[in-house]
This record gives structure tokens, sequence and C-alpha cells, in this order.
């Protein structure tokens, strides 16, 4: 597996891409939220300058995607204040290429793009519907910051953070 910066020609499948990995939680949210979801995974964020977009590619397959924001970016529409340590955000990966250690391949690569700049940790936010993300983040040693959880929506659904210090 190769972990590599994306090309602006991918970014429609790589959007497209997270759409149907995060489809799977259509069915346990309002609608209203998937579609909110739905339109920030899809949306030209991640090329933002200073965001690093990262792809996991096997036998020129993209297999799963995810964008480190940097430190003391607004990543969150107003929702968090803005950190000082790089955020992962919109990490996704095909639903055919689920546990063979794609996104702790992406989330590796961000951790090691982070120190190399000089950080001593990395956040995410991630819905709290999520129970398998959550899972992959514990278990990789991420503890909760619930004071950066937010609910975007108003549908007492919350996103949930996370911090990594290294």
């Amino acid at each position: 597996m190769i972990i590599r910066k994306a090309l602006e020609s991918e970014l429609p499948f790589i959007r497209d891409q997270r759409v149907l990995s995060y489809e799977e939680h259509a069915a346990k949210i309002p609608e209203g939220h998937w579609e909110a979801l739905k339109q920030g995974i899809t949306s030209n964020v991640d090329s933002q300058p200073g965001i690093e977009l990262l792809v996991a590619v096997v036998d020129n397959e993209i297999l799963g995607s995810v964008a480190l924001f940097p430190a003391k970016i607004e990543a969150y529409e107003g929702y968090v204040e803005a950190v000082d340590y790089p955020e992962i955000r919109m990490l996704a990966v095909s639903p055919a290429a689920r546990g063979k250690g794609v996104a702790t391949a992406l989330i590796s690569e961000c951790i090691k793009l982070s120190k190399g700049k000089g950080h001593h940790s990395v956040g995410l936010h991630t819905g709290e519907f999520m129970d398998k993300a959550m899972r992959l983040y514990e278990r990789i040693g991420f503890e909760r910051l619930p004071q950066y959880d937010f609910e975007p929506a108003d549908d007492g659904i919350v996103v949930k953070a996370y911090r990594l210090t290294f």
C-alpha cells in the first residue's frame, strides 16, 4: 500500500468514494443530518491552502483518503475554536477495502506528517454514530476531549472530539 498526496484530478473520485464510505450511516441518523454530512464531505473544503489530502493506493486503485487540516485553522465552521494541533478529517475507506489496514495507514501518515512539522498531537472529530471509527481511534490511542464536542444540526447528534498526544 502506498500513501501519497492526492492529485487534483482525483478529487471528484475521492469525494464520491467518501459518500459511498459514509452511506452506511444514513439509516442511523435523521435525513437532514445525512444531507448536511454528505454536503460537507463532498465540498471543496479539502482544497484550501495548507490542507494535505492523502490517498491510500494499491495496484493504482484508491482504497481510501483523508484530509489533514493544519493547526489553527477554522475547520468546523465556527462550532469549535481553532486548536493548536492538526486535525484529521474526512477519513474514508472504500467498503470493499475495509479490514485491510487502510484507515490505520492513513492515520499513521497523518501522525508522521504532524510530528514532522513539530506538533506534539493530532486531533479529530467523529459523529457519535460512527462506532467502528471510534473504536479504531481509541485502539490507536486517541483520547476523548469532550470540551471540543459539538452538535452541528441541533438534532441531538454529537460530534465527538479526540486527540492523540505523542
